[in-house]
């Protein structure tokens, strides 16, 4: 099948599916979100949202095929954790046990279900908008998104770094004040607790 337009599998800081023509570095699922038109008619079907490898021990699928999950894709690793994924317990094994230990802060360490349902709350949808709270920029770990100015913005070597679908462009110096933060409470305490979210090129440029 040749497709004219790029298919609305890309997804951004706050979980929304968008087209475009830029590939991501990452790739994941929410379950089956499109109809055999290929067009997308959910936001999501399960609790566990995925974040995981574009390749993996050779496998290969066609791109949204009718009655099978929706192939997502990510600028990076930061931009699936906002959204509310989290590693993939197969594909991306070391780092799944690395979020779970992180999310343990030296507890007993969750499991899929119970990290998939504590996710699922906190990225819910509030009058259609997506959920947020609230923290100051200067107390956050670097890999995490807050929403400024209607753009999404990682912070990353202590900066804001503007996100596209393309890449990261503008850079920031912190703002003051309390933020919009994107990434779901308990994944900012993982990644404040050593949990190291995979970032695009890009962020370094």
């Amino acid at each position: 099948m040749t497709l004219a337009h790029p298919l609305r599998n890309r997804v951004t800081p706050e979980g929304d599916l968008i087209a475009t023509e830029h590939r991501g570095t990452m790739y994941g699922n929410r379950g089956i979100l499109h109809n055999d038109d290929l067009v997308i008619v959910r936001r999501h079907q399960v609790r566990r949202w995925l974040v995981c490898v574009l390749e993996f021990r050779g496998r290969r699928r066609r791109i949204m095929q009718p009655h099978r999950y929706t192939e997502l894709f990510f600028l990076d690793e930061a931009v699936a954790l906002a959204a509310g994924h989290r590693p993939c317990a197969e594909c991306r094994y070391p780092e799944y046990q690395q979020f779970r230990a992180a999310w343990a802060h030296s507890g007993p360490k969750p499991t899929a279900d119970e990290i998939d349902n504590v996710l699922h709350t906190e990225r819910g949808l509030i009058n259609g908008a997506r959920t947020t709270h609230q923290a100051a920029p200067d107390t956050l770990p670097d890999g995490v998104f807050i929403r400024h100015k209607e753009a999404n913005w990682l912070l990353h070597n202590r900066k804001l770094r503007l996100w596209t679908p393309a890449g990261y462009t503008e850079s920031r110096t912190l703002a003051d004040g309390p933020a919009d933060v994107l990434t779901p409470v308990s994944t900012v305490d993982t990644i404040r607790a050593g949990y190291r979210p995979g970032v695009h090129p890009s962020a370094n440029v």
